[in-house]
């Protein structure tokens, strides 16, 4: 029987892709969990009380204990945690310029969906901040990483290959709703391989959603209007 002490349980959403990367982080470090779908529209008594000051997802529960956050959370595992992989490296400044090219993706992020429900038009510059932002992520990703990122197993996924991968992995569906390139691998060739090389790990395909559902989704958003910073983080 499981020890009730040591349960853990996610509270998330199945687009969210803060929740997805705490899904990711949980079942690359082997942990077992059970997983709340929540309803953004109609958020649980759970949820209000366990993330009571933001009320979003994701929202990790241990030992009876909330964590929220998903940066926080994903440094909480590796922390508590503590087999292999280890999402951050051991040596400080290391560890500090991870946290930094980090908390820039999730900034990444959080611009181009909110490009996506702006009221511009692509040709009147809705992504160009995106696209900015983009491209320092390719520039410092080439200097971090100078051997390539191109050849990864599952068992060597770190803290930037699971956040890159969940920011930027459902690509493919935001371009068919924009009918455009949101990851061009002739501007961004080292991000483009990245992701892809992700995209084919097993694990990673059983974790983030499938493309038409994404699709639907994204089509729904993109008519209706969705604010995202008020429901996932």
């Amino acid at each position: 029987m499981e020890d009730e002490n040591n349960k853990v349980t996610l509270h998330g959403m199945w687009i969210s892709t803060y929740a997805k990367k705490v899904e990711l982080a949980l079942k690359i470090k082997g942990i077992t969990f059970d997983y709340v779908e929540e309803d953004l529209s109609n958020k649980s008594s759970l949820l209000l009380q366990y993330n009571p000051i933001y009320k979003k997802v994701p929202v990790l529960l241990h030992r009876g204990k909330p964590v929220s956050e998903s940066l926080v959370i994903l440094e909480y595992i590796d922390e508590t945690w503590k087999n292999e992989p280890r999402f951050l490296p051991e040596d400080p400044y290391e560890r500090a310029t991870v946290r930094f090219w980090a908390t820039y993706c999730l900034q990444m992020s959080d611009t181009m969906k909110k490009a996506f429900i702006s009221d511009k038009d692509v040709e009147e510059g809705a992504f160009d901040e995106f696209f900015e932002k983009l491209k320092v992520m390719e520039e410092g990703m080439k200097d971090f990483f100078p051997g390539g990122r191109s050849i990864i197993c599952a068992d060597d996924l770190r803290l930037l290959d699971i956040i890159i991968v969940c920011s930027l992995g459902t690509y493919k569906a935001a371009e068919e709703v924009l009918g455009m390139k949101i990851l061009d691998p002739e501007k961004y060739p080292f991000v483009y391989s990245w992701v892809n090389t992700l995209l084919e790990l097993p694990l990673v395909k059983e974790t983030l959603p499938q493309h038409d559902k994404v699709v639907s989704r994204l089509e729904f958003i993109k008519q209706n209007g969705f604010t995202f910073q008020s429901h996932i983080s």
